[in-house]
């Protein structure tokens, strides 16, 4: 996570906007995920990746509440989830650095370990602190019932994502003196009418975009160590491979003149 490239500043991303719900105590994140839908099916498109609809699907959903978790998130924070889902049986892994707005994940379905049930992992890095993870047991298929279960086991209070119209998504969560009794009543429509409803006070804005940075220069930084070790069994007889991104799955091809040349650099 620490190695994210910072976000080109002619590309802002989109908006997510947060705000404190006055008398009722929740914080409310809340954005238009279609700009960032777009550029993460480009991005498959662009590397000749074809995820199951349903998989994908499941996907989108949890980079919406990933990406609102993380505009509710202190703005030095890295963080990075896995979901491990035994039906359908893939992980679902993203990352995301709030100083920098870029976000980024992919869909395992080859090499999953076998676990006892579905998992959700967080990873956070904040500032110069040491890293911290997290885990917990949910269930059920769903990325967002998933996020509750995270929230009440891990973050130690209640949280509630919603889809609205369109690509909008939403996330409210819990601060101290809430009113529980309508959060735990709350549902889609009243959100979706909530500024209407509810006296808002605005908090913050931050920009986010689909952005991993891995290239031809971080894969090679990958594979230098294994090319070391044993050349002739990393490429075999072939003069090229291909490597995935462990981040965003992105496909690179890597030749073996290349990576000659990168170790020898580095001798």
């Amino acid at each position: 996570m620490s190695d994210t490239p910072p976000v080109p500043p002619a590309d802002p991303g989109f908006e997510v906007r947060t705000f404190f719900v006055r008398s009722r105590n929740v914080l409310l994140a809340r954005a238009d995920f279609g700009p960032l839908f777009v550029d993460y099916f480009l991005h498959l498109s662009d590397h000749h990746m074809r995820p199951a609809p349903e998989h994908a699907a499941l996907f989108k959903q949890a980079l919406a509440a990933f990406v609102l978790h993380c505009a509710s998130r202190p703005r030095n924070e890295m963080t990075a989830w896995t979901l491990h889902f035994q039906e359908p049986f893939l992980n679902i892994f993203l990352t995301g650095d709030n100083d920098t707005g870029a976000v980024a994940g992919r869909i395992f379905t080859e090499n999953v370990k076998q676990m006892p049930g579905n998992m959700f992992y967080s990873d956070v890095v904040r500032g110069t602190q040491p890293p911290r993870r997290s885990s917990v047991v949910f269930t059920g298929g769903d990325p967002l019932a998933a996020l509750e279960t995270f929230y009440r086991q891990s973050e130690q209070r209640s949280a509630r994502c919603f889809p609205l119209e369109g690509d909008v998504y939403a996330l409210v969560s819990e601060h101290p003196d809430c009113d529980v009794a309508w959060f735990e009543q709350l549902t889609a429509a009243q959100v979706t009418g909530i500024d209407a409803a509810e006296t808002l006070a605005p908090m913050e804005r931050r920009a986010y975009r689909w952005l991993c940075g891995c290239n031809q220069q971080r894969m090679l930084q990958v594979l230098a160590p294994a090319f070391r070790d044993d050349a002739a069994g990393l490429f075999g007889t072939d003069e090229k491979i291909e490597i995935r991104c462990p981040r965003c799955g992105g496909r690179h091809v890597i030749t073996r003149e290349a990576m000659e040349a990168f170790v020898a650099q580095k001798q």
